[in-house]
């Protein structure tokens, strides 16, 4: 599996490529911002992009998705319960921060994500694990022996739940029941900071024990 991380935009987070050695074929998993670093790691890497795919709809997650769909071309997927992305205005105004005008809403998705889906990758496979809590729809990616999780779990860290659609109980329960059930040596790839293990955040993350 070919893997390239890019932190992006004024909330650093993160943008994963994820392609196939066999067929050069890949997707983007959070396209946040910053489409022309994006864009060039594409290209440096030699990958077809295929398909977009947005843990949750927050514009710090999909601020560049616009730009780096018309370029690509490639089709948009994002879980069903976070088709309607919240505005960068009203999202900035729940952080406290002054949103910037080139931050756009997403466009419409062609694929609608349910839990148990299958994203096909070339000959990578990922399911698509519901894990709402950050948002209704949040969802983590499962293949590979890796897992990303979006902004449902962090490297001995949690998502926020004080944003609009967030639920501290429906998080715990993602974490617990989805997550938490993956073998230790699965590999998470979280939506901000450095990755960690399945095993790392059981043994040692504070809201977890």
């Amino acid at each position: 599996m070919i893997l390239k991380e890019l932190v992006v935009g004024m909330f650093g987070s993160n943008c994963f490529i994820v392609g196939s050695e066999a067929t050069k074929e890949g997707m983007i998993i959070d396209p946040g911002a910053d489409a022309n670093a994006i864009l060039k790691a594409v290209s440096g890497l030699g990958l077809s992009i295929v398909l977009i795919v947005a843990t949750h709809n927050h514009i710090d997650h999909v601020g560049a998705l616009r730009q780096v769909k018309e370029s690509t071309g490639a089709g948009y997927a994002v879980h069903e319960a976070d088709v309607e992305g919240m505005m960068p205005a009203v999202f900035g105004r729940m952080l406290g921060v002054a949103m910037s005008r080139s931050f756009k809403s997403p466009p419409k998705p062609e694929r609608l994500l349910r839990d148990g889906d299958v994203i096909e990758v070339g000959d990578l496979k990922f399911s698509v694990v519901h894990t709402p809590g950050h948002t209704p729809g949040g969802i983590s990616l499962l293949g590979d022996g890796v897992v990303f999780s979006g902004d449902t779990l962090f490297n001995f860290g949690i998502g926020r739940t004080d944003i609009q659609g967030g639920d501290y109980a429906t998080l715990m329960h993602s974490i617990v029941t989805r997550l938490m059930a993956l073998p230790d040596d699965t590999v998470v790839y979280p939506g901000h900071g450095p990755a960690t293990t399945i095993g790392a955040e059981r043994k040692r993350n504070p809201f977890l024990r």
